[in-house]
């Protein structure tokens, strides 16, 4: 009897659970339909607020659970941003643009994207303001082209120039009796030292330290010309740390005034002739989305530019909205060569690289579909190793002068833990085979010196072919290819005069040249975006189990998350690897 009623209030149980999950579902797809036919309408005499206070990738994708948080996503989609900016333009009933910036998670190349797209809503003649409590870098860089930067009188303006820093591992490997077997070609892949080292190989500073100066350059002088001062007096102020607070960002005339957000709003309004007891009609960027109901392919005709998002780790199989899946991808743009109505490709790229074999099968569709039409990579915040590996066949390359690029070189990790197992937690392994490399690979014992010269020859093999395809398509003689490659980054101003990219600009003038490319005149065409996005439902119910997952992990790991997440990117990495030479965090 007693089972019986355990199997009873088991049963029970279940069917709560069950019951508590489908109203969560219900719920959620009730908030998610009304917030989508919630209708939003432009008020006469607004301005557009642009909050860019989540992460910046290419494409904002759908969020099952933006019923629950007022129709906000977990990110900006720089895409969808771009085209609000350029609708804002047009839009009487917009004024201005208040930019109200923090911290700006977003990488240089899309940083230029946008405010090359905020100087071009200045050519309408409304005003740009910008206010921050503490303002990086990077959020300066777009806030140096508003008419007014307001910036707390108590906050801080960093304006010290760029760094990058990586973590090494090795002593915690050393600690946790874990050796990382490592095979590479080139002088300047230093994608392993942080498994080998416990600081950067002076290949790896020198290569880190010119693309840095060259992105930095850059910025500066965009900066140095919006601002009206001198190229040679800002780089005085920034190498020389001269703003230590916001009085000096005033002084040197980085920032316009100093004020509070109500001083900056109060402008606002004076510049729309608002009285200041009156509220300003602020619209955010996620309503004004909504309420855009103009056709974002811009034309009715039949002829279309294919855009193919590429963005994240280059993986075999499928992959997901964070990574670039050599099966979804290679659908993608064979579905692009296929389709009679587009005229031509732009391959859109922001990857640090990834698995040889997965680019090596998307490289392969884009050098059959440049067979019948135009193919354009257009390169974004990062796109090396991998990343260039799928677009060097392309037959124009586009990049932005901070661009992180080339890394043309390959590596293998294959780690073994004998050790760990043995003297950390006493387990012991042993294995029966039918061959003397029945178990190789293996990363429970050591590779001998002929199983270690055999993955080294894959490598070399990998690296010839990398090599070879890449002198073919850039048209050079595959002995100079090689002088640049050894895995070196290169900034995209670096990587143009090398040859290694043909043309400095950004992903409308990518567009531009596909078009032209295609025969085709601005108005003559639309854009179709790949490749398909996961349907609510498909997001719904991944984000459950895979947002569970991950906030499970965080509330464990704590500070040792960026930990783990490196354990899981050295675990993942099947095969040689084309990736970027480490983790590079511009700040």
């Amino acid at each position: 009897m007693r089972q019986f009623f355990k199997y009873v209030l088991a049963t029970l149980t279940g069917l709560v659970l069950f019951a508590l999950v489908g109203v969560v579902l219900l719920v959620a797809l009730i908030a998610a339909a009304a917030s989508s036919d919630k209708e939003v309408t432009v008020a006469s005499n607004s301005v557009l607020e642009l909050k860019l206070d989540k992460p910046i990738g290419e494409r904002e994708f759908n969020n099952p659970f933006s019923g629950f948080t007022g129709g906000q996503s977990s990110s900006i989609g720089l895409d969808e941003l771009k085209a609000a900016i350029r609708r804002a333009k047009e839009d009487g009933d917009i004024k201005g643009i208040f930019l109200n910036l923090e911290l700006v998670q977003g990488g240089m190349a899309s940083m230029e994207e946008i405010r090359n797209a905020l100087l071009d809503f200045k050519k309408s003649g409304k005003f740009v303001v910008s206010y921050t409590d503490a303002q990086s870098e990077k959020s300066y860089y777009l806030a140096s082209v508003a008419d007014k930067i307001y910036l707390n009188p108590q906050g801080t303006l960093e304006f010290n120039g760029l760094s990058s820093e990586t973590m090494y591992y090795k002593n915690l490997f050393d600690k946790l009796g874990v050796q990382a077997q490592i095979f590479r070609v080139g002088s300047f892949k230093s994608a392993v030292e942080p498994y080998f080292r416990t600081n950067m190989s002076d290949s790896a500073r020198l290569q880190t330290s010119s693309f840095l100066n060259s992105m930095n350059n850059a910025m500066l002088a965009e900066v140095a010309a919006a601002r009206k001062i001198a190229p040679a007096r800002l780089k005085v102020i920034s190498d020389s740390m001269l703003v230590h607070n916001a009085d000096d960002a005033k002084r040197l005339g980085l920032v316009t005034d100093l004020g509070y957000y109500d001083q900056a709003t109060d402008y606002m309004k004076g510049k729309l002739g608002v009285e200041k007891d009156d509220k300003l009609s602020l619209i955010e960027l996620s309503d004004y989305e909504k309420a855009d109901d103009e056709d974002e392919e811009g034309s009715t005709s039949g002829n279309r530019i294919a855009v193919v998002y590429a963005e994240g780790d280059i993986v075999t199989g499928k992959g997901g909205n964070e990574s670039i899946g050599s099966t979804r991808f290679a659908e993608a743009i064979r579905k692009a060569r296929l389709d009679k109505k587009v005229k031509a490709v732009v391959l859109r790229i922001n990857s640090p690289g990834g698995s040889s074999l997965a680019s090596d099968i998307i490289y392969r569709e884009v050098m059959l579909t440049k067979k019948v039409k135009p193919v354009i990579a257009s390169m974004s915040d990062v796109a090396a190793s991998g990343g260039y590996f799928i677009a060097m066949g392309c037959d124009t390359i586009v990049a932005h002068p901070t661009t992180i690029t080339g890394s043309i070189g390959v590596f293998g990790v294959l780690p073994n833990i004998e050790p760990f197992l043995r003297d950390k937690i006493g387990v012991t392994t042993d294995r029966v085979t039918t061959g003397k490399f029945s178990d190789f690979p293996t990363i429970t014992r050591a590779l001998t010196p002929f199983e270690q010269s055999q993955f080294q020859a894959e490598i070399n093999r990998i690296y010839a072919d990398f090599t070879t395809k890449a002198a073919q398509g850039r048209r050079m003689p595959v002995e100079r290819l090689r002088r640049l490659a050894s895995g070196r980054v290169w900034s995209g101003t670096e990587a143009k005069a090398r040859g290694l990219v043909d043309v400095l600009g950004s992903y409308d003038d990518a567009l531009r040249i596909a078009a032209r490319r295609a025969n085709l005149k601005e108005g003559d065409y639309r854009i179709q975006k790949l490749p398909r996005q996961k349907s609510f439902a498909e997001n719904l119910f991944s984000s459950f189990s895979e947002e569970a997952k991950l906030r499970m992990v965080r509330e464990e790991m704590g500070p040792m998350y960026p930990m783990y997440q490196q354990y899981k990117k050295l675990s993942e990495m099947k095969g040689a690897q084309m990736r970027m030479p480490f983790e590079v965090n511009v700040q």
